[in-house]
């Protein structure tokens, strides 16, 4: 199986956790595992999120104002 590193993969991939929690047979301690794992996917979902929000808004900006205003952390551009 290939690594999936796009929003529709992370999307997949929280559908599918969701399946696993509303499995009804999942009861006792492997449904509280079931619900660490949930949280945990929860979590680096979010974080994913948050950066893909801050790559668009660096693009924004990028477009709006041009290089010359932009942080060099945010290496947008040419890097030139």
């Amino acid at each position: 199986m290939g690594t999936k590193n796009t929003l529709a993969d992370l999307n997949d991939h929280l559908f599918e956790q969701l399946e696993r929690l509303n499995d009804d047979d999942l009861t006792g301690e492997k449904l509280q595992e079931e619900r660490e794992r949930a949280k945990s996917m929860a979590n680096i979902a979010q974080t994913i999120i948050n950066n893909g929000e801050l790559a668009l808004k660096a693009v924004k900006h990028y477009d709006e104002y041009g290089k010359e205003k932009m942080p060099d952390i945010l290496q947008i551009g040419d890097g030139k």
